[in-house]
Formats: C-alpha cells, structure tokens, sequence
C-alpha cells in the first residue's frame, strides 16, 4: 500500500484541483481522500504502508506521450524500449505510443506484435505501438489494418514521411474511419524541399543553404484537411511548425472537421535562430521557424486547437549528430524535457494554467489516440507523477541512450520527485547524500 499525503492533486479529466490525499493498493487507486480523513489514518497504521510526503508538490496523472520513437527493432545503438522507458520516466510519462519507422517496420503483425510483447515484458511504463498506413513506409500500399490491429497497434502513420499519394491517403482514411482508428501524419511535402531540417528564412541563407519553407508543411496539412472533412475521418496532425498550419486546423475545427494537432516542447520553446547556436542539435523536422510560429503554436494550445504535447523523442548517436549540418539526422531527445519546458515557456508566463497544460499532457493525447489514460479515479491505474513546480534542476544527465538535445545544461522548473507506475513507484529523484 501507497500512500500519498499533502499533495495538490490536478486530474484535467474530472477537474479535480486541490489538496487532496492518495490510497493505493495494488494497481489501483482505492481512494481520493480528504487530507487527514479516517481513512488515511486508517492507512497509515498499516506497518507494510510507504507513505509519501507530497506536501508543496502537484500530484497529477502519468503523463501520455503518444508521439515517440525507441528506435526497436533495428536502430537499438540509438535506443530501445527499456531505455526510453527509462528516460520516459525521468520525465513523468507513464504512457508512450512508439512510432513505427524501425527495421523492420511496423508494418506487418509480428513486428508489431512483439514490440507489444517486449514492452509489456521489459518496459516500466504502459508502452503501446502504432501500426504504419503503408507497406515499407513507402506511400505505395495500405497495410492491413486489421491484422495490425489484432497485433496490438493503437493508431495508424507513416511518422518520418508523409504520404504524398492523394488518392492513397484518401483510401487509408475511409479505412481506418471504418475501423474508429486515427491517422497521425507527418506533413512535409518533400517537392518543397531543398534541405531538410532547417526553415527556408534568414538563418538558412546565413548558412548557405535553402531550408525547408513552411510551404512543404501548409500544403500538405490543408490537403489532408480536406480529405478529412470528405471522408469524415479523424486525423491528427504532427509536430505542427506553422502559424498557417494553426489558423488551418482552427477554421476546420469550426466546420466539425475531426482534425486534431500535436505541438512538441522544442517549437513552442524555440526558433529558427537556435541552429546558429546548437547546430545540429536544433535540427528537426518540420523544422524550427519564426517567433510568430512560435506563439502561434502556443496559441493554438491556449485555445484548444492543438490538443496534444508530444515530445517527438528521436534519439541519435553522437556520431550521426556530430555530422556537418546538411548530413545529420534530424530530430532531438525530449522526453525527459518536456513537462519542465512546459511550465517554463507556457505555464509561467501566463499562457496557460497548470491544469491546461497537464491536460495536453495526459488525457487530451489519451482521448485523441483512444487509450485508457491520463487520469486520476478511485479504482483507476495508479500511474502518476508527483512534482514540485517551481523548484529548479539543471538538465546534466539522461537515462536515454542518446544525448542530442540542446537543453543539456540548461536550468529548468519542475522537478519530478516521483513516478508511480501501475501501482510501484517506478522513479524516485535522488537527493544528495542518497
């Protein structure tokens, strides 16, 4: 038994919002108690209790990633499922949806099937997979869904690449309509696309090179829009980068298209000047642009257009990283960032509350992409994270395999004290002298 005392508990899915004290046993929750109620007390009588002092912190739901890349099969030496659960857990997150551009694919029952397994056997955390939209990734041929399905895929994309076959996509998207399953995409029409990486603006001319204009991403998220709104289907929207893209899924919003968006901690943090400085570490796709993209995306989470925070967690060797500009890989770490970067650069200058930010955290991806997550209920998963809000940490180590982040030493807020994961505390921070 658990118990969790002198906590702020915030559930976005209830509105729950004040001091409230924890019982867990087993898996479960058992009870959300007032503070010092006879319950606790009958608890805390309990010699095998672990009693957790909770006092000046938040205690939330697990947090729901459900845009990651581990990276397994295939490109282990970057990460794999017990390695970016561990680094998931650092960061709050006891919930993960792992991307499928692996080698094998996610394309096909088995691979899909036994990263289900090897995460139910090895992982921390709740670890789930999709199942890509076409055969190879190559935008070509529809998978089976339903045998991906049967395998254990919660959602369906072709993350990496975008599908630049209409007529295809508007096929997967009445497929997987039929099925009550989303499609994520990742839009970047590469006939836009000279570099990728790097925006097409200021800082790609100082560099030499042409970039990737905010064009590539915009065309493709206005077509989908529009297959979208044809078919009825639900769709989401990845790692949006543009102001126009946001003003796009707003206005369709408004028409009852079931469009949905994910923003990831490094678009909403920084711009397009951040290369100069990190290089290779600020390089991502789509990639980092303007100050008015910037507050775009975070308007679009203020209101509600843009549903979800995904990390994007995309782990790279030191090797692949330290490439010149043009030649390395894309993407960064995020995960263990993420809810720090939040409060940093959205709960702290005003633009959302504590309670909105969490909800783009846990149960906003959790409704979106169908899982059951994201929240806090008597008899519910006990997967939670206890944090303190304002207490500062410097970003100097990871659990993850991979170090391509430019946040490394960085101070940030919001130190995670603890991770409970159905039921075990799974993370717990060290103190010096522990």
């Amino acid at each position: 038994m658990i118990i969790i005392k002198g906590g702020h508990v915030i559930d976005p899915e209830s509105g729950l919002n004040e001091k409230k004290d924890l019982v867990i046993e087993g898996w479960q929750i058992t009870e959300i108690c007032e503070p010092e109620s006879p319950k606790i007390n009958d608890c805390l009588s309990d010699p095998e209790c672990e009693v957790i002092d909770a006092s000046g912190m938040i205690v939330a739901p697990g947090l729901v990633d459900c845009h990651v890349h581990f990276r397994d099969p295939g490109f282990t030496y970057k990460e794999d499922i017990e390695t970016g659960s561990k680094a998931a857990l650092r960061g709050g997150f006891t919930t993960v949806v792992m991307m499928g551009n692996t080698e094998p694919h996610f394309d096909n029952y088995d691979t899909v099937r036994n990263a289900v397994l090897k995460g139910a056997r090895c992982a921390p955390i709740r670890v789930f997979a999709c199942g890509n939209v076409t055969k190879g990734m190559e935008g070509k041929e529809l998978v089976d869904m339903d045998e991906l399905l049967k395998a254990g895929a919660v959602l369906f994309t072709d993350d990496g690449k975008p599908i630049t076959d209409e007529g295809l996509m508007e096929q997967a998207c009445i497929e997987a309509s039929k099925r009550n399953k989303i499609i994520s995409l990742h839009e970047e029409d590469p006939a836009f696309i000279t570099e990728n990486g790097i925006n097409a603006g200021e800082v790609a001319k100082k560099l030499g090179i042409t970039g990737s204009p905010r064009q590539a991403e915009v065309s493709m998220v206005e077509r989908d829009i529009d297959i979208a709104e044809r078919t009825g289907a639900s769709i989401v929207i990845q790692h949006i980068s543009a102001e126009q893209s946001v003003k796009l899924i707003r206005d369709a919003k408004k028409r009852g298209v079931k469009v949905y968006a994910e923003a990831t901690p490094h678009h909403f943090t920084l711009t397009e000047s951040a290369v100069l400085k990190y290089g290779t570490l600020a390089k991502m796709n789509p990639p980092l642009r303007l100050e008015s993209d910037r507050m775009a995306i975070i308007e679009g989470l203020r209101d509600g257009t843009i549903e979800m925070i995904a990390t994007d967690h995309a782990p790279h060797a030191s090797y692949e990283k330290e490439k010149e500009l043009t030649s390395a890989p894309s993407g960064i770490t995020g995960l263990e960032t993420s809810l720090a970067l939040g409060i940093k650069e959205l709960v702290n200058p005003g633009f959302l509350t504590m309670e909105q930010l969490l909800e783009r955290m846990t149960i906003g991806p959790a409704r979106v992409c169908g899982l059951d997550a994201g929240y806090l209920h008597s008899d519910g998963y006990a997967n939670i994270v206890i944090f303190s809000p304002d207490e500062e940490w410097t970003y100097e180590e990871s659990a993850s395999k991979s170090s391509n982040s430019p946040f490394f030493g960085w101070k940030l807020p919001g130190r995670i004290h603890f991770v409970i994961s159905m039921g075990v505390i799974a993370y717990r921070v060290q103190t010096s002298g522990k």
